[in-house]
């Protein structure tokens, strides 16, 4: 971290309000006093991760990932503190100082430094070979996929040549250190080869990021070598679930949409024949993060996927991410062909635009792909298709939006719209039915074990009314000492909560800098995120927080009773006076 003064953070915090900026990355509801909305940072279609305005954190309830605005920031756009602090600053237009960073921060940021120069000279160096003697299988495939001259140099297309060792070498010769290469995922290792190019007779994919930096390669292989095709490993500036390629180039494009493709070469044919709009995942499924990238540009994709049976459940896995990130999806019908690229070179540009101006709306290509399951000539097989059907109506909210996919469902299947609409309303009220209630905790474990995970939800609870607001946290104070926590951490946020009452001034966001572990920020974060009871008085709150720091007193007490010499007769003494005094307690806000 480097050494901003704790004021000039605080005043990028504070004019950086969390809400608007996670809004830039992920679409987020508001739900009760917080926001919801998918959280980034693991495959998922739920909303799971709440954002807390109040308190300027958010905490995913899945994955654990939580903190605040820097760490999103920072776990977001895959960068350092001091990156973070600068990216936040210029949003917000507040002017840094020159920095001297510690030596870890440094270290940090000259790995990512060190990694995308690597990354350009190997690039230069894959794009100079393709057009040597050494290139030419490389340029004879390229031209044979009939790329013209242009969008080879556009995409920074180049040749790994047939020796293992060639980029090892050249890199070698830059100065590079071998940690450094193995750190940068150009180099493989292993006992017999030692350190070898991780790519070799592969035509080479440059992949940029939206600032063109070159991040990451894909590798086709020249004849029949396995795999076809090859990604660079995850490294400090390559994560592969959050960037696409060709975005980039499609981000400039002004068309209307974005058209999603299965992979390099289509992206590049398509580039060439007009439609700068298109992207590709790299070499993964498509992922939320993705899908929250592409928000950013645009409020309609185009799939594009291969129209075999593997690029159909890779459009019927994508469509709902789409959907969850706010995004309307339609389907582009290729056949007869198998992807863009042989259809362009059939049919040309011309036709392809006609597909993609009759694209198929995401729902409608379900449905056509559910249809496929069932026999409709068959009673029985046609009443379970439009029981399945009823399902997929229900995914939509309740309201104009569900009707209107009713009436136009009823229309494709000759019902009438009350008919499939008393049938989606019994298929709701028959799975509504058959959701089960948790199965009760195992009976067979100690009390002992109870109490102490009762313990420390009791802990828990008492940071989340403490980090609830200034008053509470005022309250709080004067009845329970930092040291009555027997859980270290939440003793340790107490002790930091303290601190900022006794300067009244509230601040959970920033606590988040003291915590260096992920384990103990995503903790710290869900104690923040926690849910307090809803309470309807005064006199209900004063009970419930007199309940719960009683048992916080009763743990520590118990806590000190386990662990005291037994012979200490003046720690027993006060013991028995801590006991007599919280039989007496009574809590008062006010």
């Amino acid at each position: 971290m480097g050494f901003y003064s704790q004021d000039l953070l605080e005043e990028i915090r504070s004019r950086s309000d969390i809400v608007d900026v996670i809004s830039g990355y992920v679409r987020l509801q508001k739900k009760g006093s917080n926001y919801v909305g998918v959280c980034p940072f693991h495959n998922d279609r739920n909303p799971s991760m709440s954002v807390n305005q109040p308190r300027q954190i958010y905490h995913c309830f899945s994955c654990g990932a939580g903190g605040d605005v820097y760490k999103f920031v920072m776990e977001y756009e895959n960068l350092t503190f001091p990156e973070a602090v600068k990216v936040l600053a210029d949003r917000a237009g507040v002017e840094l100082p020159e920095q001297e960073f510690s030596k870890e921060a440094r270290q940090q940021a000259d790995l990512k430094a060190q990694i995308m120069e690597m990354n350009r000279l190997a690039a230069k160096y894959y794009y100079y070979t393709l057009r040597q003697p050494a290139g030419k299988t490389g340029l004879d495939y390229l031209l044979g996929r009939q790329l013209s001259q242009e969008t080879i140099r556009k995409f920074g297309l180049g040749y790994a040549d047939k020796y293992s060792t060639s980029l090892y070498q050249y890199l070698k010769s830059k100065g590079y250190s071998d940690q450094l290469l193995k750190e940068s995922g150009l180099m493989q290792v292993d006992e017999k080869r030692g350190m070898y190019d991780k790519f070799w007779n592969r035509v080479i994919f440059p992949i940029m990021d939206i600032h063109n930096r070159v991040i990451g390669f894909g590798g086709r292989v020249m004849g029949d070598g396995k795999p076809k095709y090859l990604n660079s490993p995850e490294t400090r500036v390559f994560d592969k679930s959050r960037n696409l390629y060709g975005l980039n180039l499609a981000r400039l494009s002004r068309k209307p949409n974005i058209i999603l493709c299965e992979g390099y070469m289509d992206v590049i044919a398509m580039h060439q024949a007009g439609f700068s709009q298109a992207v590709a995942s790299l070499g993964t499924a498509f992922t939320a993060q993705q899908s929250v990238i592409l928000k950013r540009y645009t409020g309609e994709v185009l799939l594009t996927y291969d129209s075999d049976e593997a690029g159909v459940r890779a459009a019927l896995r994508a469509i709902p991410i789409l959907k969850e990130a706010g995004l309307a999806a339609k389907i582009i019908n290729m056949e007869p062909y198998k992807d863009p690229d042989e259809f362009i070179k059939a049919e040309g540009a011309e036709n392809f635009q006609k597909r993609i101006d009759e694209a198929e709306s995401s729902f409608f290509f379900e449905l056509r792909m559910l249809e496929r399951q069932y026999d409709f000539r068959e009673p029985e097989s046609k009443t379970a298709f439009f029981r399945a059907l009823s399902e997929k109506l229900l995914e939509f909210e309740q309201g104009i939006e569900r009707n209107n996919y009713i009436e136009a469902a009823a229309a494709k299947y000759h019902l009438t719209g009350e008919q499939l609409k008393r049938m989606v309303d019994q298929t709701g009220e028959r799975l509504g039915g058959l959701q089960r209630t948790p199965a009760p905790a195992n009976p067979s474990a100690s009390r002992k074990k109870k109490t102490e995970d009762g313990g420390l939800r009791s802990q828990r609870l008492l940071i989340t009314w403490m980090s609830s607001g200034e008053r509470m946290l005022r309250n709080i104070c004067r009845y329970v000492e930092p040291e009555e926590f027997t859980d270290p951490l939440c003793r340790r946020v107490a002790e930091l909560l303290a601190e900022q009452q006794a300067l009244g001034r509230l601040n959970p966001a920033a606590l988040f800098q003291q915590f260096t572990e992920e384990e103990e920020q995503q903790k710290v974060s869900a104690m923040f995120h926690g849910t307090i009871p809803d309470l309807s008085g005064r006199e209900e709150e004063e009970r419930a927080l007199q309940e719960t720091i009683l048992r916080v007193k009763q743990g520590s007490i118990r806590w000190q009773t386990e662990h005291m010499d037994p012979n200490n007769a003046e720690m027993l003494r006060k013991i028995v006076q801590r006991r007599r005094e919280i039989e007496k307690l009574h809590i008062s806000l006010d």
